[in-house]
């Protein structure tokens, strides 16, 4: 999976690994043809998103020890589902965006532009991809 590539063209990097996060919980937000819902774009969760998600039926904030998760906090890196972040964004309500670790699939779902104007990870704004 390391050949994967974020949206900037370069190798895709770590998302989270405390907490584990990735549709394969490899840490990076990898993506394949089973990954149905597009876990591809890397977010900082904020208290405003999580309580969006949890209203719009997915409740991130909740532990669930059955399947090891502990619930996202604000302040978490989170690979989120690209068609989830672009449901935020409609709704004015999306996270901010890590894109040296977003995986490129996600501008199958968001366009760059708005990814591009959610992101916090300088290498991202210096790369001028607009």
């Amino acid at each position: 999976m390391n050949e994967q590539k974020n949206v900037l063209g370069g190798p895709l990097e770590s998302c989270s690994e405390n907490p584990l996060t990735g549709y394969y919980r490899t840490g990076c937000c990898h993506t394949g043809p089973d990954d149905l819902g597009v876990h591809a774009v890397c977010v900082l969760a904020t208290a405003e998103f999580l309580t969006f998600s949890k209203d719009a039926g997915n409740d991130l904030s909740t532990p669930n020890p059955a399947w090891g998760f502990r619930g996202l906090q604000p302040g978490d890196r989170w690979c989120l589902c690209a068609a989830r972040w672009q449901e935020a964004l409609v709704a004015g309500m999306a996270p901010p965006v890590i894109l040296a670790a977003t995986n490129e699939s996600a501008l199958e779902v968001v366009s760059y532009v708005d990814l591009l104007e959610h992101a916090i990870d300088p290498a991202g704004k210096a790369e001028g991809k607009a």
